[in-house]
């Protein structure tokens, strides 16, 4: 029995003890902060454990603590999460991809807090899918390296309101593997990075667009936040824009797709060191850290 199995018996179920079936069927748990979705054992998903004694010491010291499932091969589970927030919704990019044949086969579908969706799929045994995010279509893949909030945890909305993960349907057909990568594709067709150290081509003869490429930034996923910034930048700078400018413009995407302020300087500072070798090409001046738009994770930069 696995994850998909233990949902339709847990609603209504005190956190505890949905933690405990979850856990007595196989499937790794650890706890989060009641009513938020962060872990609250010090390696987060790396400490979730199936080991009952365990689990019942975590909801013992925490009863409300909310449920915390790892993605991937630890669970057996995959999962695309529809967004819904100020910037948007992932609906429409995602009925899409059903509709083109890139996210059926789905296993079950839980109703989140914001009135979004996870869509839950089995793991393939060919191939590990590890996690990302699609910022433009506001639809994210938790697979590998990654972890969800399960059923009946909730979270407190604005207002005070507490909102459940709730089980809305189990498929009544075989659920599949999603292919990922495909996925990913379809939702946020990407640029080739060029590999580390070339110089990229320009745009086109007229310059780079600043608003297609901060898009692009604010879409890349983890492992590829610094490359996509770095290339970017590059862009920039060889059409003769000013670093600062180049921050104003790729600082907020940046941020958006998860670097922290002095990780971005110092990315685009190398990124016009490489295109401009002069020491004076990028001062400190040039770069102000105070230049970078502050709230920027909500905003839609596309």
């Amino acid at each position: 029995m696995g994850a998909i199995d233990v949902f339709a018996e847990v609603n209504g179920m005190p956190l505890a003890d949905a933690a405990a079936r979850f856990a007595a069927a196989g499937v790794p748990v650890f706890p989060c902060v009641p009513s938020e979705k962060r872990p609250l054992v010090r390696r987060g998903f790396h400490d979730a454990s199936t080991d009952l004694l365990q689990v019942e010491g975590w909801w013992s010291r925490w009863p409300s603590a909310n449920i915390g499932i790892p993605t991937g091969s630890a669970s057996g589970v995959e999962v695309v999460d529809v967004d819904v927030h100020q910037a948007g919704t992932g609906f429409p990019a995602f009925r899409a991809a059903h509709r083109e044949g890139y996210a059926a086969a789905w296993a079950a579908l839980v109703r989140t807090p914001s009135g979004g969706l996870h869509v839950y799929y089995p793991t393939g045994s060919e191939r590990v899918q590890s996690s990302w995010q699609a910022a433009r279509a506001h639809v994210d893949f938790r697979g590998d390296g990654g972890y969800i909030i399960a059923p009946p945890s909730q979270v407190l909305r604005p207002g005070g309101v507490r909102a459940p993960y709730r089980l809305i349907v189990t498929s009544g057909d075989t659920p599949a593997p999603v292919d990922a990568a495909r996925l990913r594709d379809f939702l946020d067709p990407r640029t080739p990075i060029p590999i580390d150290g070339a110089r990229p081509a320009r745009v086109s003869q007229r310059g780079p667009n600043t608003r297609v490429l901060a898009g692009w930034v604010a879409g890349r996923g983890e492992g590829e936040r610094n490359r996509g910034l770095f290339w970017a930048a590059c862009r920039l700078a060889e059409a003769g824009t000013p670093p600062d400018a180049t921050l104003h413009a790729l600082g907020p995407a940046a941020e958006h797709a998860g670097l922290g302020a002095r990780e971005i300087m110092a990315t685009i500072r190398s990124a016009y060191r490489t295109t401009h070798p002069a020491p004076r090409a990028v001062t400190d001046s040039g770069l102000n850290e105070r230049r970078l738009v502050r709230g920027s994770a909500g905003r839609v930069l596309s």
